[in-house]
C-alpha cells in the first residue's frame, strides 16, 4: 500500500456522494476498494474509476453502460476503451439531440399557448 489511500469517509467527501451510493457502487462492482478488516481504502485507480462513473452519470449513461466501458478498459486497454467511448458518445449525443428537438417543440407550443392566453385576456 505505497500510494496514498482514501478511507470510506474521505471518498464520500471527495466526490460528494452518500455512503449508500458508494456502497452500491461497490456492491455492483464498479469499485473494488482495498479492504483491511471492515475498513475500505481507495487508491488512485479507484479514484479514477469514480471520476469516470460520475462523469458518465452526468452525461446520462446508465450504470451498466459505465460498467461495460470500465470492463473494456480493464480487459482490452485504452484503445478499445476509446473506441467504446466514441460509440457510446455518438449514441448518447443522438439521443440528447432528439430530446432537445422535442423540448424545443414543447417550448414553442407553450409560448404559443401563453401568447394566445394573454391576447384573450386583453380583449
Amino acid at each position: 500500500m505505497g500510494e496514498p489511500m482514501l478511507n470510506f469517509k474521505e471518498m464520500c467527501a471527495k466526490f460528494q456522494v452518500t455512503p449508500r451510493t458508494l456502497r452500491y457502487y461497490e456492491y455492483i462492482e464498479l469499485l473494488v476498494p482495498h479492504k483491511e478488516g471492515r475498513m475500505r481504502f481507495y487508491g488512485d485507480a479507484e479514484v479514477r474509476r469514480m471520476e469516470v462513473i460520475l462523469r458518465g452519470k452526468r452525461f446520462g449513461f446508465s450504470l451498466e453502460e459505465i460498467r461495460q466501458w470500465l470492463i473494456t478498459s480493464a480487459q482490452q486497454g485504452d484503445e478499445e476503451q476509446k473506441k467504446s467511448l466514441v460509440k457510446l458518445a455518438d449514441r448518447k449525443l443522438e439521443e440528447l439531440e432528439n430530446q432537445r428537438a422535442l423540448l424545443d417543440i414543447a417550448i414553442a407550443d407553450l409560448r404559443e399557448l401563453r401568447a394566445a392566453s394573454i391576447s384573450k385576456n386583453a380583449e
